[in-house]
């Protein structure tokens, strides 16, 4: 309970946050941790671009360059962030440019169904093309108000709310449309394909048919 007079219920604050919790998850209180595969990669401004490849709907490649992508429209959305390690931040604050931003700007071919995240170092992270198009779903400059640090993932990380965070990935630095399903970095090394934290869908043996491409 709350103290005496306050007006605030403690132990019924924490009911209500435990129920937004997907199963296995704790709530992360003040500083969330640095996780990551490999080195930070050092951020060059001048050769830095985000491009749009693959199965476009004019077979052509989309390239914004440094200044031009912080010149994209912005959003500010207020989503959870449910990392597999089992730690969950709820109500973060994330401003960035749109999933639905960068797909109406270049959209994909008519048969495309599915995105490849690419970012730097080669890594990768796959979605489901309906999943950029979620309208909390952000290509992330800023956190809490403030640029994201260089080991959070500056200049651009995805932001995937109704994922687990590794789907999306940090220094991003663009996306290929595809025709059919090609498993990520981490999907080709044991985590599930879809990685739904409200089916805790963390490892690839979880899979059922249907979830994604063989191993």
């Amino acid at each position: 309970m709350g103290q005496p007079g306050s007006g605030v219920d403690t132990d019924a604050g924490t009911a209500r946050a435990d129920e937004r919790l997907p199963p296995g998850q704790r709530m992360q209180r003040g500083e969330w941790p640095v996780l990551h595969y490999g080195p930070v990669p050092r951020f060059k401004p001048a050769s830095w671009d985000f491009r749009v490849t693959g199965a476009t709907a004019d077979g052509e490649e989309a390239v914004w360059f440094h200044e031009e992508f912080g010149a994209l429209p912005t959003v500010e959305v207020i989503a959870d962030f449910h990392c597999v390690t089992k730690f969950t931040m709820l109500d973060a604050s994330w401003r960035g440019v749109s999933g639905r931003t960068i797909v109406d700007l270049a959209p994909p071919a008519p048969d495309a169904t599915h995105v490849t995240v690419w970012a730097e170092y080669g890594y990768s992270s796959n979605l489901r093309l309906e999943d950029l198009l979620r309208e909390d779903v952000v290509f992330a400059t800023h956190h809490d108000g403030a640029p994201l640090t260089p080991e959070r993932g500056f200049p651009l990380r995805l932001i995937l709310p109704h994922r687990y965070a590794w789907k999306g990935p940090k220094w991003v630095r663009g996306i290929e449309y595809l025709t059919e399903d090609r498993r990520g970095f981490w999907e080709e090394r044991g985590y599930h394909n879809i990685g739904d934290p409200w089916e805790e869908q963390r490892y690839s043996y979880q899979e059922d048919p249907g979830d994604g491409p063989p191993l």
